[in-house]
């Protein structure tokens, strides 16, 4: 009952619109018919007036065939919706050209009339909130959700330009360009923090989805983590550190921030949990604390979290960089399907238009498939490819770079290591860096739509939960 007293109460007011304006547009161009090229961002639903939505939509299909906007074939579709017929909308036309606009005004009062359709499609998606929130039926989060994504939905609407000439395409390049030119160890991207990585993908550029899939023990979270830490800590002194965000969805934020700070510090895991530490280990482990409290790094452990609810989140981080999802596999859309390669197919459609919305890159840890070897059993020999992406061939076709790991000391397929799935106590080793036991790492770019594929070498830190560069592993 309140719900049907608040529509009606909300129907009573007068909806926003400008009679003058859309009279105006309306008029100048069919005074002028070459004046709808200047207003290419109205469409026939802005106008308030059904008889307004008639003729422009009329006006919009004879231009789009290359057919003049003639008074005659607009009559004749005016009559055809029954608004007006015969002597009525003849006269109704004549008015319209009689108030038609000065031809410089056009783009003003297409602006106001947007202006305005954009107020009605604001108090409509109040409406339709209102309406969910009255009947109780689903829980508070969908109902935000939904209504955080009206209001989306609506300022994209109002704010894209549709197509973008090659010229301000060509010049903005450009302006990418100089400043590269100019500064050849720059990149159009957000570096991943090894240096060979990113000569291969330039970068982790805004808009990508990100593969980065591994065997269980192959260390994929660390990896992850890893490029959080490396791209958090990219900032200049005196500028605001970048927002990385961390979508964990297996792993308690106090577990991640433990190996973080043992990749920093470059201190064994081990003895973290322990308490088993010398001086200087503390020493080191309190020096690192202080470098990765000051970087924005933030972790959500939401469990069952959709695309929709991180869209919502993400929106509210300023000086976002860079998102990180571990892993696809324990993801849900709203609705659980029985199909999972198409429920995967939608998540990861949706993900890389997340990235895309917001202007950043996104990276996604993803299950491989099991292997079987030749005899029937179980091996993690064979350096994965494309199609062992488990669940859908949608993660290949969605992703603009994917990135395996593998280290090829890492025994059986499964046979994980004592330490947990990312092989803190990994012991084969192809060398000794300090203290601190390594081996050498492959990372293979499997996809790279932005350039070649290959094998990068890393130094995998396995008592200390990190990669770094071959060439860096000296440090």
């Amino acid at each position: 009952m309140d719900s049907q007293i608040n529509s009606t109460i909300g129907s009573l007011k007068q909806m926003p619109y400008s009679l003058e304006a859309e009279q105006a547009v309306l008029g100048a161009i069919l005074t002028n018919p070459e004046l709808i090229e200047q207003v290419p961002q109205l469409r026939a639903d802005d106008f308030y007036l059904d008889q307004h939505k008639v003729i422009f939509e009329a006006m919009f299909d004879l231009a789009s065939t290359s057919r003049p906007i003639d008074p005659v074939l607009i009559l004749e579709a005016l009559e055809k919706s029954k608004h007006y017929e015969g002597p009525d909308a003849v006269k109704y036309l004549k008015m319209l050209i009689d108030s038609s606009a000065y031809a410089g005004n056009v783009t003003e009062y297409s602006d106001i009339i947007r202006d305005k359709a954009v107020l009605r499609r604001l108090i409509d998606a109040s409406r339709a909130t209102s309406d969910e929130a009255y009947s109780g039926a689903d829980d508070v989060d969908a109902i935000l959700d939904r209504a955080e994504q009206r209001l989306h939905d609506i300022s994209n609407e109002k704010y894209n330009t549709n197509f973008v000439h090659i010229k301000q395409a060509i010049r903005e390049n450009y302006d990418i360009w100089g400043v590269l030119r100019n500064n050849p160890d720059a990149f159009s991207g957000t570096k991943t923090g090894y240096s060979d990585l990113d000569n291969y993908i330039v970068g982790m550029n805004p808009g990508d989805l990100i593969i980065v899939g591994a065997r269980p023990g192959m260390g994929k979270t660390t990896f992850c983590m890893n490029l959080a830490v490396n791209v958090a800590k990219s900032y200049k002194e005196g500028t605001e550190p970048p927002d990385v965000a961390v979508f964990s969805l297996e792993m308690p934020p106090q577990q991640l921030a433990s190996r973080m700070l043992a990749g920093e510090a470059l201190v064994d895991h081990h003895k973290l949990r322990t308490g088993d530490m010398t001086d200087d280990e503390w020493k080191k482990l309190a020096q690192a604390a202080s470098v990765l409290a000051k970087t924005n790094i933030l972790i959500d452990e939401t469990s069952n979290i959709t695309v929709m609810n991180m869209r919502s989140k993400l929106r509210k981080l300023k000086n976002l960089k860079l998102v990180i999802i571990d892993y696809l596999q324990l993801m849900h859309t709203e609705k659980h399907s029985d199909n999972r390669v198409l429920e995967i197919g939608e998540i990861t459609r949706g993900l890389k238009l997340m990235a895309k919305d917001l202007g950043v890159p996104l990276v996604l840890c993803s299950q491989l498939r099991r292997e079987q070897s030749a005899a029937g059993g179980r091996s993690g020999k064979s350096l994965p490819q494309l199609h062992d992406l488990r669940d859908s061939g949608s993660i290949e076709q969605d992703a603009d770079v994917v990135l395996f790991l593998h280290r090829d000391s890492y025994g059986q397929y499964g046979d994980k290591p004592e330490g947990g799935e990312d092989g803190a106590q990994e012991v084969a080793t192809t060398a000794v860096m300090g203290e601190n036991e390594i081996e050498i790492a492959k990372c293979i770019v499997a996809k790279n739509r932005h350039g070649s594929t290959g094998t990068v070498k890393l130094a995998w830190l396995a008592k200390n939960y990190r990669f770094v560069s071959v060439e860096n592993r000296g440090e």
